[in-house]
């Protein structure tokens, strides 16, 4: 029964004929799908009768039995050809799906192989996961269970440890460093200024204060000489009181 079954299980196989498939149309391609050598095709089907007496396809609307007709075609390259039982001229059932792309004909999955598969595939790699994870479990009767990971602990040692930036200055040192510059600034104000990136520096007019004559700084001399008070002498103690004679 099992050898059986992976014999009509055709889902993994493809078929080609690289003679037909530069004329392939949607008029052909049921010929090209009724070759000997195709494994899809049933020899006992209702088409393979109506080709032996040269009859038209549309005889098997008044025949009951396996037939194959042409669902979909996409020229050039995509064809779906439908496997299905005929009970009555307006009755079948559906028995399998056919699809052919650039000439190879393969057989269209029914929906309980494609979730089998998906969930095939899921189990198999949470079992993968969970066979990973007990590799690195480890248990000594006096510590219990731990985990033990040997490629991150050489990626521990091989990555080089990240050495903190250190600030080149403190907030205090900032401050002194900006008080310094502006002082310096204020006693040697520059001579050029630029006004742009990339221009020509353009000189500083520094304005002078215009110089007064010779007599006029000697009067004002004289004035604050006379203004400012002479300095007083030390001052003498009160006199001593005598005892008057009589």
């Amino acid at each position: 029964m099992a050898a059986s079954d992976l014999r009509d299980n055709l889902l993994g196989v493809s078929w080609v004929d690289s003679g037909w498939v530069p004329i392939l149309n949607p008029g052909n391609v049921l010929d090209y799908f009724s070759e000997r050598s195709n494994p899809f095709y049933d020899r006992t089907c209702n088409n393979e009768v109506v080709k032996m007496q040269r009859l038209t396809l549309d005889h098997l609307n008044q025949m009951v039995g396996v037939e194959y007709i042409l669902l979909h075609a996409q020229e050039p390259i995509l064809y779906i050809i439908r496997k299905q039982q005929r009970q009555s001229p307006t009755q079948v059932v559906p028995l399998a799906d056919y699809y052919i792309i650039a000439g190879v004909v393969y057989q269209a999955p029914d929906l309980g192989s494609v979730i089998s598969s998906r969930v095939l595939s899921a189990v198999h790699g949470i079992q993968s996961a969970f066979d990973e994870a007990m590799s690195f479990c480890r248990y000594h009767p006096s510590k219990g269970y731990w985990w033990h990971f040997k490629d991150q602990e050489e990626r521990e040692k091989v990555k080089p440890k990240s050495k903190k930036k250190e600030e080149p200055s403190s907030l205090f040192q900032r401050q002194r460093v900006d008080a310094l510059l502006l002082d310096l600034r204020n006693k040697f104000p520059p001579m050029f200024y630029q006004p742009k990136p990339g221009e020509k520096p353009v000189p500083v007019e520094v304005k002078k204060e215009p110089e007064l004559p010779a007599e006029t700084a000697k009067q004002e001399e004289r004035e604050a000489a006379t203004k400012t008070p002479a300095p007083s002498g030390p001052s003498k103690p009160p006199p001593e009181k005598r005892a008057r004679l009589q």
